[in-house]
């Protein structure tokens, strides 16, 4: 049976400000191998469907109001589990996928630091980088934030908004929200496949409830990492 998302139950309580849950996708062949996603659209494997179905049994406790997600296959997927628990929609959205790095897509973590070893340790200190050509970090939180921030005002003020998107997109639209300079934004640690981070509405604005929660800690295998 399908549970409404706006009935009162466990997770809701009035008065609390809205919740957005940033839900990362599911697990891909891709992640294994350890080879860079970005904008590629790569389907989940079979663990990556069952870590859906596990983390959205959970997330369906929260009694969300509205999912929005990348319209890339691995979160479709990963948002469909909960759709199906919910009844809720989906809205998909292409501000919300994934970082576009132009020639590391397809690359193995190895290759990329064999080939553009330079360019990935300048990212890695914080350094505005386009990497393999592509976005810059500040340019992805431009496009993802402003989608988040528009589906939130549309659910209760006590609502909870689900976004699922792709692990760098995340960390980049935390960092945004959460009002840090984009210097710091890698101290935000990376999401383990098919978990979530939790922002909650403050009086002085959104402050971050929870991070990588959803399983035990598991090895991040992603573009973030």
């Amino acid at each position: 049976m399908a549970v409404s998302g706006a009935a009162e139950g466990p997770g809701r309580a009035p008065g609390r400000g809205r919740r957005i849950i940033l839900w990362r996708h599911g697990q891909t062949p891709w992640n294994v191998e350890r080879r860079f996603q970005g904008s590629t659209d790569v389907e989940l494997t079979e663990t990556g469907v069952g870590q859906a179905r596990h983390a959205a049994r959970l997330l369906a406790s929260l009694r969300p109001d509205a999912i929005v997600s990348s319209d890339l296959l691995r979160a479709t997927c990963t948002a469909a589990e909960l759709a199906a628990l919910t009844g809720l929609e989906v809205t998909r959205d292409e501000g919300l996928r994934e970082t576009y790095a132009g020639v590391w897509q397809g690359l193995t973590h190895e290759e990329i630091i064999g080939r553009y070893g330079d360019q990935y340790a300048a990212w890695k200190r914080g350094e505005p980088v386009r990497r393999g050509g592509g976005e810059l970090e500040t340019e992805v939180a431009d496009r993802a934030a402003p989608v988040v921030l528009r589906h939130v005002e549309k659910v209760p003020e006590d609502g909870t908004l689900v976004v699922v998107s792709h692990g760098g997109t995340i960390r980049t639209t935390l960092g945004r929200l959460l009002g840090l300079e984009p210097h710091h934004w890698e101290s935000l640690g990376g999401l383990s496949n098919c978990c979530w981070s939790v922002l909650g509405e403050g009086a002085r604005g959104w402050r971050l409830l929870e991070h990588n929660a959803g399983t035990l800690p598991e090895p991040v295998l992603g573009d973030d990492d």
